[in-house]
Parts: C-alpha cells; sequence; structure tokens
C-alpha cells in the first residue's frame, strides 16, 4: 500500500466523492482566464456585464463567479478597419466600459494593475479585472499611446490581430501569403514597442502574430511573454496556433501559451464540418459579408441564428485536454494556461458552454490524472508567475 497511486485512489472513490473532491479543488485554486470579448459584445449589442447576458452572451458577471474564476483578462479589440484616429479611441471606449462596470459593483470587482492588487482582490473574493489589447494596431504606430494604455490598466498587448500593423506582420497575413518574406516579421519600430512593453511591465502576447513577427520578439523580448489564446499546430494545424519550435521556444523564454476554447483550433476535422455549415447558408452570409467583409460578424450572426445545428458541429472536452497534454509533454507543466477566447468564438467543446462552466475542466484534468498542485498551475498560478516576472 505504500506505493499505492493517490490518482488510482481517487478513480476508485464513488463519484459524488470524486466531484466533492475537483469541486473543492476548483474553489481552492486561483483561476485565470487570459482571454475574453465580452466588452466588445457590450458594445456591439448594448448591454452589460453585470446583468443577465445568457440569451446573447458566454460571459456576465454572476456566471463568472459561478464558474469559479477569480481573474479574468477582458481583451479590448477593434478589428482593423479601425484605422489612425479610431483604433485608440475605440480602445479607451472598452476600457471606460469596464471602469463603469467596476464602478457599479465595487463589492464584487476591482481593476487589478499589479500582482498585489490582484492578491487583494482575489483574498476579498472579488474578480480582478484585467485588460490585454488585442491587436498592436490600437496605439496607432505612437509609444505614448502604449504608454497612456498601460497607464489605464493594461497589462498585456497582443502584437497584431488577424491584420497586420507597420510595424508587425500576422499569422493571417504571412500564411496567407499577403506580405513578401522580406516585410515579414517586425521593423525597427515594432523592436522598440516590445522593449518599450518590457520596460513598462506590459506582457507581450504573440497569439495572432505570424510566425517571423513571433521570432523577432522572442528574440527581442527580455522577459516572459503569454501566448493569450492559442492552441498546438500539431494536433490542429490552423494558422493561428503554435508549431513545434514555437512552443520549444515560449517554454526556453519561461512563457505561458493559454489554450483556446474555439473548436476550429481544436479539432482538426472542425473546418470540414464548419465549411458544409457554410455551404447551406452561403445565400445569407454572402450577403452579410457583403454588409461587412469581416468574417467574424457573419459567423457570429450566423451561429446564433442557426444555433442547434452549430450545437452538432462541437467536438469532446477531451480534445482541449489533449492540446494541454501535448504542451505539458514538450515543455513541462509550468507553460501552460487557459484562454478561453469566450465571446469571440462561435463554437467551444461540448460541455464548455459559458464562463460558468470551468469546473468541468478541472474535473477532466483530474481525471487524466493530473495531480492537485499541477491542475493549480494550470489554472492560474503560471500567468500570476509571468504577471510577476514582467512587473518587476
Amino acid at each position: 500500500m505504500k506505493y499505492f497511486s493517490p490518482w488510482l485512489f481517487a478513480l476508485l472513490l464513488p463519484a459524488g466523492m470524486q466531484a466533492q473532491a475537483y469541486q473543492k479543488l476548483h474553489a481552492k485554486a486561483t483561476v485565470v482566464d487570459t482571454h475574453n470579448d465580452v466588452l466588445t459584445q457590450s458594445l456591439e449589442k448594448n448591454v452589460v456585464f453585470d446583468e443577465d447576458m445568457k440569451a446573447f452572451a458566454h460571459s456576465d458577471l454572476r456566471r463568472m463567479k459561478q464558474g469559479g474564476i477569480d481573474v479574468q483578462v477582458f481583451s479590448v479589440w477593434c478589428d482593423g478597419s479601425y484605422g489612425k484616429g479610431r483604433a485608440f479611441a475605440r480602445a479607451n471606449r472598452e476600457i471606460d466600459t469596464l471602469y463603469e462596470w467596476v464602478k457599479r459593483n465595487p463589492a464584487d470587482m476591482m481593476i487589478v494593475k499589479t500582482p498585489h492588487d490582484l492578491q487583494q482582490a482575489v483574498k476579498t473574493k472579488k474578480l480582478a479585472c484585467m485588460m490585454g489589447v488585442e491587436g498592436g494596431h490600437m496605439i496607432e504606430n505612437n509609444l505614448q499611446y502604449l504608454d497612456s494604455l498601460y497607464k489605464r490598466g493594461v497589462r498585456y498587448m497582443t502584437l497584431t490581430w488577424n491584420n497586420s500593423t507597420p510595424w508587425a506582420t500576422s499569422a493571417m497575413d504571412e500564411s496567407s501569403g499577403k506580405v513578401t518574406n522580406a516585410k515579414k516579421g517586425l521593423n525597427d519600430f515594432g523592436i522598440q514597442v516590445v522593449k518599450r512593453m518590457n520596460q513598462l511591465g506590459m506582457m507581450v502576447d504573440l497569439s495572432h502574430v505570424g510566425e517571423q513577427t513571433f521570432w523577432d520578439a522572442i528574440h527581442t523580448t527580455t522577459k516572459p511573454v503569454i501566448v493569450s489564446h492559442s492552441c498546438a499546430y500539431t494536433l490542429c494545424p490552423v494558422f493561428r496556433n503554435l508549431k513545434d519550435d514555437q512552443i520549444d521556444a515560449v517554454g526556453k523564454n519561461g512563457g505561458v501559451i493559454h489554450l483556446n476554447f474555439f473548436s476550429g483550433f481544436l479539432d482538426s476535422s472542425f473546418q470540414r464540418k464548419l465549411d458544409g455549415f457554410n455551404a447551406r447558408h452561403k445565400e445569407e452570409r454572402d450577403t452579410i459579408l457583403k454588409m461587412n467583409p469581416e468574417p467574424f460578424f457573419a459567423d457570429s450572426y450566423l451561429a446564433e441564428k442557426y444555433a442547434d445545428e452549430v450545437k452538432e458541429l462541437r467536438p469532446p472536452l477531451s480534445l482541449l485536454i489533449d492540446h494541454i497534454d501535448y504542451i505539458v509533454k514538450r515543455i513541462g507543466i509550468d507553460h501552460v494556461g487557459l484562454g478561453s477566447d469566450f465571446d469571440g468564438i462561435t463554437s467551444a467543446p461540448i460541455g464548455l458552454d459559458d464562463v460558468s462552466c470551468y469546473p468541468l475542466i478541472t474535473k477532466a484534468l483530474k481525471e487524466r490524472g493530473y495531480s492537485n498542485g499541477a491542475v493549480r498551475k494550470i489554472l492560474g498560478e503560471n500567468f500570476l508567475r509571468v504577471f510577476a516576472a514582467n512587473s518587476r
């Protein structure tokens, strides 16, 4: 009995005792989600986070509490059509929105700018509200705008969204052949941006960036990076996921890769199924694209209108755990976290219907054999380490 596996013992427990164990673990852990787009949903749909939004969003304050989320990094996002004179203003409007939510709910929410702030929020059982700018185009090629966003509380910036900037090329543009090899990656100003982020204590986020941008950034930064919402390319070969050498580089850098819940980044067969769905609704989709050429809006509209059809496309939750396993086996337990992309995606694995479902991930990790300490690292401790390392 001396060498009896604690994991095997847990599996032999009655189902009710197993459930109680994973729920207690989830409740005690510091749960961090590094990417949620509900700020954009709120502005687009004219709804508010501190009211019931179950009918039209993955997220609201009540359901985040149900899901045991302690720290939420709210994505500050706009697409590439917001050019000079508009993108920075849009970012500030979203930041204003979050500040208003917190102002109305001081007993339940708190703006977090430092690791000490985060500890205080968790200790007092308030949702620790952080911000990440998703797309370097929002600084409008101006380092003073970067400084301003930091002062307002932004603690990471994704160097690009799907659109490139004049100083950094995106994964979408690099993979599509839109940019030539000579123009890929960071230019001199892009290197200045990364260095300034290091100086400020703003985490460099390498989701969405092209491979050359990734390598230029990883060779420039002096602090650990994050990848706020991406998965493993080997398991699901799409342009937004990380290849093995990129995964290895994040590990050597001391950074953390946070897994995206989007079905299309987890399931290699999802795109084929989605193509069939789009073919069935081609006429309607084409009409929407004529009004707004950004596919995100057409996809979101059709996913809401034909919700029952979209449900049939969803992969099992086990695929998310497979991506976690893959990265853990390559670079270790200290470099994996969770970045759901809720309210920025149209499909997630079966069971992950919204932010209230986070405990199911803890349950699945325990069933896969992860120790309590390993689960706590995945749920949030790895992010806390990188946040602290960037803040020094």
